[in-house]
């Protein structure tokens, strides 16, 4: 059995996004209910948090300082992204729990970790929060892995959207590949198949469109077909996974067929790659019920 940790933090149901937001705390609250039964097998990591510096990895300051004051203000940044009291110091263990799940990789004090966050990351431009996304979190973990002991980092996007913010951050740059499957003509419209990077970064990008409908089937050619292709291409030192669930059958923002199988084999799929540490990072998921056993199929096969 693997060494998996999981790493959460309470101040992260503390991030209140209003009535009827679709990002709310009951996701964490149904993932934190039915991952209770694999708590035994579970090494749990406290997060800390992330300082400006770290976050400035990824971030203009002049965004990160917008984050604080819309924050203080309670106050929206855009028609999806809102900002409560708590929200930038959730935002900041947010990016902190990849943080330290590269710190206790490191170390061998596990092989795995699932980061069961809020706020998610993946939609957040260097420049602007965005798409209920405050910090791309997963995008400063990639950096910070860079700096210590993880110079290639291979980076696994699932969720039914786009990561514009993650494609942004690394368009040009030859070290970090982003390969994402995601559902065509949803949020936010990026992600085009023949966006393959830029200057230097050119071929380090993989981006894999699966039209409303799609299943299993579909989604799974991709994962067993193209991805060990581009992993094996590449050879990176750690793999970090932007596990967005709103890919699944029932999910109300999305209209994709995946089942919670189909998640688990995509899940199986990406850990036979190598034997790479690999980290999983929480992006998307709205369909409260099904997220939790969604992720509990997602740490069960992290620990085979």
């Amino acid at each position: 059995m693997k060494k998996v940790a999981w790493i959460t933090d309470k101040i992260y149901l503390q991030h209140d996004t209003g009535a009827g937001h679709p990002e709310s705390a009951e996701r964490l609250r149904s993932i934190n209910l039915k991952i209770q039964q694999l708590q035994d097998c579970l090494i749990t990591v406290k997060p800390r948090s992330a300082t400006v510096s770290e976050v400035e990895m990824i971030h203009s300051l002049d965004m990160i300082a917008q984050v604080r004051q819309k924050s203080l203000a309670e106050s929206f940044i855009d028609s999806d992204t809102v900002c409560s009291y708590d929200s930038y110091d959730a935002a900041l263990k947010a990016v902190g729990a990849g943080l330290s799940a590269i710190d206790g990789i490191a170390v061998g004090k596990f092989d795995r970790a699932f980061c069961a966050v809020r706020p998610p990351g993946h939609h957040a431009t260097p420049t602007q929060s965005m798409g209920f996304c405050l910090f791309n979190n997963i995008a400063i973990t990639a950096r910070y892995a860079q700096q210590n002991w993880y110079p290639k980092v291979m980076i696994i996007d699932f969720d039914v959207h786009h990561g514009n913010g993650t494609q942004d951050a690394f368009y040009d740059d030859n070290t970090i590949f982003y390969f994402s499957t995601h559902q065509a003509f949803a949020y936010p419209g990026t992600g085009a198949e023949h966006h393959t990077g830029r200057g230097e970064g050119e071929g380090y990008t993989a981006n894999y469109l699966l039209m409303p409908e799609s299943g299993d089937e579909e989604i799974l050619e991709i994962y067993r077909e193209e991805l060990p292709k581009h992993y094996h291409d590449f050879q990176p030192d750690i793999v970090l996974v932007s596990a967005g669930y709103d890919l699944h059958e029932s999910d109300p923002l999305a209209q994709l067929n995946v089942t919670t199988d189909g998640i688990r084999e995509i899940v199986r799929t990406i850990l036979d790659l190598g034997d790479t540490p690999v980290v999983f990072m929480l992006e998307g998921g709205y369909s409260v019920y099904d997220l939790g056993w969604n992720v509990v199929a997602t740490v069960e096969e992290m620990l085979a």
